[in-house]
């Protein structure tokens, strides 16, 4: 059954971390994604380049160049992820694409978007989210903020924030508008998943500074703890009919729930409390009422029974997500570089001795 994007074609520049993600979200609810590799290139981790048709082309070749023309002429949208400017200096930016092909929905994925101050800077994740806001309020409190892998960034922010980007801007074509250029940037995709924290800022609910907050690990009944073999259960009982069955499981009272001044004596108490059993002694004492859950591992994760009925995990990997009822994502595939170079110049059209003589030259692998 195809997914819910079937019949689009997006043609992806090659690169790494969120603009792959994006694309990868494009293939894995149906859409043609053909990715361009420079000849001879390996792909980073499987799961973000699966489901494509991956061909080889050197766009520093005008051959090339004129291929990934050809190709973005009959797509429906291109994803990129290079520094502002690079593109155009391929003579593939936007104005070019757009010109060949004026209902192309043109992605850009950066950390520091198209324009301002720091769109030409170099940057990473952690850059991205200490402008943005984010990593200040990440960490315990009195120590420095905690790296939070490049979740916040890339992925939340950049790649999940350039796909929706993507759809609605097709979405739009589809309705009758002209084709557009989308500015995703990590900083501001990163600040928009703070958008709650904002508004507990407006209403004087919000401290700065590392585990400050309800949410970031102030409160004893919203953070982790470590138990008697090392592992960790993450605790989350903030409504209070959760919080009573943790304290009821812990041995402790109820009172005084919102006390703020009260928490750092009652999160060593709890903290003293959990050291006693281990993680999975406490996950089966407590009752899903009391939000408590074990912190696992990737492969402990893909093992659970819960993550093991919705198929949450396949084939060594988080499996596509969101789950549509009448037009589920079809099983992800495996691509190797350059795999369906020949049968996609093939379809725009060359022959074999052409496909052979761009090879010779190193236009194509």
């Amino acid at each position: 059954m195809p997914g819910t994007l079937s019949g689009l074609r997006i043609v992806e520049f090659g690169g790494i971390g969120p603009a792959p993600f994006a694309a990868m979200m494009l293939a894995d609810h149906g859409a043609e994604v053909i990715r361009i590799e420079r000849p001879g290139a390996s792909f980073g981790p499987h799961a973000l380049t699966r489901s494509r048709k991956a061909i080889g082309i050197e766009l520093k070749a005008l051959e090339g160049i004129e291929i990934a023309r050809t190709l973005c002429r009959d797509a429906d949208g291109v994803i990129e992820g290079f520094r502002p400017g690079v593109m155009e200096r391929l003579g593939l930016g936007p104005d070019v694409l757009l010109g060949d092909n004026p209902a192309l929905v043109y992605g850009r994925m950066t950390g520091w978007g198209q324009d301002g101050p720091l769109a030409q800077a170099p940057g990473h994740d952690i850059n991205y989210i200490a402008v943005a806001g984010l990593l200040d309020g990440i960490g315990q409190p009195g120590a420095p903020p905690t790296t939070p892998v490049n979740y916040l960034g890339d992925f939340g922010g950049g790649g999940m924030l350039l796909a929706f980007g993507m759809v609605s801007a097709l979405l739009a074509v589809k309705m009758g508008a002209p084709g557009q250029v989308v500015d995703a940037a990590m900083t501001d995709g990163a600040a928009l998943l703070a958008s709650m924290s904002w508004g507990f800022k407006v209403a004087g609910m919000w401290h700065d500074g590392p585990g400050a907050n309800l949410l970031s690990g102030a409160a004893p009944f919203y953070r982790t703890y470590t138990c008697a073999d090392g592992k960790h259960v993450a605790v989350g009982a903030i409504e209070p009919q959760f919080y009573a069955a943790l304290v009821a499981g812990l041995g402790e009272d109820a009172a005084g729930q919102m006390d703020a001044a009260a928490w750092p004596a009652r999160a060593e108490r709890f903290a003293a409390i959990f050291a006693t059993r281990t993680r999975n002694a406490w996950t089966a004492h407590f009752a899903p009422e009391a939000c408590v859950s074990p912190v696992l591992t990737f492969d402990e994760a893909a093992a659970h029974p819960h993550n093991a009925a919705r198929g949450t995990f396949a084939a060594g990997a988080p499996a596509p997500a969101p789950h549509f009822a009448a037009t589920p994502a079809p099983p992800p595939k495996t691509s190797q570089p350059g795999e369906w170079t020949d049968r996609v110049l093939a379809e725009l059209g060359y022959d074999s001795p052409q496909i052979a003589a761009l090879r010779a030259v190193g236009t194509i692998g």
